[in-house]
């Protein structure tokens, strides 16, 4: 494999078949034998040609004529691509390399990600959705990794890039996701963590405690219970309120851990990087509760690459962290120590625009760790309708409003909506500074999926359709825009250029 010259696509001919003005990424010109392949896009929607003959050329489906074909960019000939050009499949971080999840929601932001990248030296999870994010989005994971094989193919990026089955609860998810491509599998065993346990007063606690079967409390009390165990430069101790604390909130959620993972990670043919998320909390993750959830996962020989405990303070979808720094500082460092110490990865969750703790973690957190952004990148999508079609905008706005409290049933959020600038009061030029605003931000943060699924009376998108148009046409702008955005992400993380 090797680029080719871009003379060898006669746009000329492809605009004359197609019938309108076509688009060639010259990054995409690809040699492979006798076939030179290149992705195209003709109005707003985009192609793969092949020229020439072949064994690629052959199994692309497509319309062809006088040596070219013209293949849509859909999962079969998504999967033609991953066979003769390895690097537009998604693999595992095999070398632990630092890492980023960047969750592309609209399928679009890839290439953006792609220009933020460069000169890094991060490993990109480009596909990554959870279920509620599919959902909101009626799109399968399929068209999620589709979406980022494709960009990669466009841009030439030829240096692995992973598909994060995130916050998956399910064994049917997490069986679909890999049997799609899935290289990282996140588990969400929430719903095997006991949050009541934690307010429970000491009476309560121990009459819970004595409910359990009476092998599981041996089992626990003779393997920790008053132990100490020394990490990095401390000496933490398991004391028996903690112990019983612990053991009633978490041992299902193991059990739950080493099930998927014999089941699922183990036994794959291929490497993946499996993530626990402890996150999805009420409280946040105390230090001794990290270090037994990680006693707990070496004793079962479970491996994991990474591990999202809640910290303290508030991460809010869209928004910078709201907490004292120092206090987070002085937490991460905990976490991060026994992370190091049993050899795995911390991941921090809802990372995106967490920009007053990302030189902590850079500081504190001594080699490599992974971050999970996703909706800043479609808060980018919206700052460009509000630059470049205010009326779309507005209405846009407006909807969220709207549909605001049913979003609402699905994310912790604290905004105030009567903080927010009325519309009316704000002139085109200036409705961007809605994206500099916390309140507006989460209101058009949470509700994206009714802003792009909703339908008019006719049936069609009521709002959808014309973002995506705008997209298409100003595509060069919002790359800059994400190129931008997550560029602060990666500097501030100390993610920095090579």
């Amino acid at each position: 494999m090797e680029l080719y010259d871009s003379r060898q696509i006669d746009t000329h001919a492809l605009e004359t078949r197609l019938g309108k003005p076509v688009k060639l990424y010259e990054k995409s010109v690809t040699s492979l034998g006798e076939c030179i392949i290149a992705m195209i896009r003709c109005d707003t929607t985009k192609y793969i040609v092949a020229h020439g003959s072949g064994p690629v050329f052959d199994e692309l489906a497509g319309e062809a004529g006088q040596m070219i074909k013209i293949c849509p960019a859909d999962h079969a000939n998504r999967l033609v691509l991953n066979k003769y050009l390895p690097y537009t499949a998604p693999v595992a971080n095999t070398t632990k390399r630092p890492s980023l999840g960047l969750g592309d929601r609209l399928g679009q932001a890839t290439a953006g990600h792609i220009q933020a990248l460069q000169g890094t030296n991060v490993f990109p999870f480009f596909a990554q959705q959870s279920i509620r994010e599919l959902n909101f989005t009626g799109r399968s994971f399929d068209d999620v990794i589709d979406a980022a094989a494709y960009a990669v193919f466009q841009e030439g990026y030829t240096t692995g890039y992973g598909a994060d089955g995130d916050h998956l609860k399910r064994c049917e998810d997490i069986e679909k996701s890999l049997s799609q491509g899935a290289t990282m599998i996140t588990l969400d065993s929430s719903e095997q963590i006991d949050n009541l346990i934690q307010s429970l007063d000491e009476e309560a606690l121990l009459g819970r405690y004595q409910q359990l079967d009476h092998e599981i409390r041996e089992r626990f009390e003779k393997l920790y219970q008053e132990q100490l165990f020394t990490i990095g430069e401390e000496v933490i101790k398991l004391d028996r309120m903690h112990l019983m604390q612990d053991v009633l909130t978490y041992h299902k959620a193991l059990d739950f851990i080493q099930m998927v993972y014999e089941n699922y990670i183990r036994t794959s043919s291929k490497p993946i990087d499996f993530e626990i998320s402890i996150d999805e909390t009420d409280t946040p993750t105390n230090p001794k509760s990290h270090l037994f959830i990680a006693l707990e996962l070496k004793r079962r020989q479970v491996a994991v690459s990474t591990l999202a405990p809640r910290f303290i303070g508030e991460f809010q979808k869209g928004i910078d962290y709201i907490g004292d720094l120092e206090e987070f500082g002085a937490d991460l460092a905990q976490h991060a120590a026994i992370a190091n110490h049993f050899g795995y990865r911390l991941s921090i969750h809802s990372g995106s625009d967490k920009f007053s703790i990302f030189p902590i973690l850079a500081k504190t957190i001594k080699g490599s760790f992974h971050v999970k952004t996703a909706g800043t990148n479609w808060l980018e999508a919206v700052r460009l309708v509000a630059l470049k079609d205010p009326g779309l905008y507005r209405r846009m706005h407006a909807h969220a409003l709207k549909r605001f409290a049913d979003a609402k049933k699905f994310y912790h959020v604290t905004t105030k909506l009567d903080r927010i600038n009325a519309l009316e009061e704000v002139q085109d030029s200036e409705l961007w500074r809605y994206l500099e605003d916390d309140n507006a931000r989460q209101l058009l943060h949470i509700t994206y999926g009714y802003l792009l699924k909703d339908t008019n009376e006719q049936g069609g998108r009521l709002l959808g359709d014309e973002l995506f148009n705008l997209l298409a046409r100003e595509e060069q702008e919002y790359q800059s825009l994400l190129a931008k955005h997550i560029g602060k992400h990666l500097s501030l993380l100390g993610f920095s250029k090579q």
